[in-house]
């Protein structure tokens, strides 16, 4: 995650929120969550290194593979759960998408742009699978499963109810407003279930 994607995303957190980040890694942002927007913060997290790193840090912590759905939290119990770079790696991207908005007031979601004109570049062009700082893989390591575009996402959200409340389109770290899905390495969404937008 980046400097600018951090602060947006905290930006995006009200004081006092209880948030719940999927795919914490080592707390990072958790820990700053907490210290500057007073946040009651809780992790989720597969890899044991992250989840000891997340237990140095002081954040809950749970270790868990998070396709397994979030059935130990009750509907809204979070106002806010994060998921930064970590959608496009799971392969029950629906299910987890209902389970987020069930679970939270809002979602905030980061995904890589697999629409990024090198990215298309080096497909159409070159011929091979796209290798970028956003993208370090190559095809054979790679832990994304689903590769979307902008586009894809926000006609994504429209097909399964999902109110996109505010998205912010980034080019190595500068806002990207015009022609977004060919120009932007990545997206950064904050979103609510479109089916009760009253909450």
């Amino acid at each position: 995650m980046t400097n600018v994607e951090f602060k947006i995303i905290s930006d995006w957190i009200p004081p006092n929120a209880k948030v719940l980040d999927l795919g914490c890694g080592d707390g990072e942002l958790l820990a700053h969550l907490a210290a500057t927007k007073n946040a009651h913060c809780y992790g989720l997290d597969i890899d044991p290194a992250a989840v000891l790193a997340c237990v140095a840090r002081g954040i809950n912590v749970i270790q868990s593979d998070l396709e397994r759905g979030l059935a130990e939290f009750d509907d809204l119990f979070f106002d806010a759960v994060i998921l930064s770079r970590t959608l496009q790696a799971t392969r029950k991207t629906e299910a987890l998408m209902k389970e987020v908005l069930r679970v939270g007031r809002e979602a905030i979601i980061t995904i890589p742009n697999f629409g990024h004109w090198s990215t298309r570049w080096q497909l159409g062009i070159g011929g091979r699978m796209p290798v970028s700082k956003n993208l370090p893989f190559q095809w054979y390591d790679t832990p994304n499963v689903h590769f979307a575009t902008l586009r894809d996402f926000d006609v994504f959200c429209a097909e399964k109810q999902v109110r996109i409340l505010d998205q912010i389109a980034l080019s190595q770290g500068v806002v990207v407003k015009r022609l977004r899905n060919a120009r932007a390495d990545v997206g950064i969404y904050r979103l609510q279930d479109g089916r009760n937008s009253s909450i």
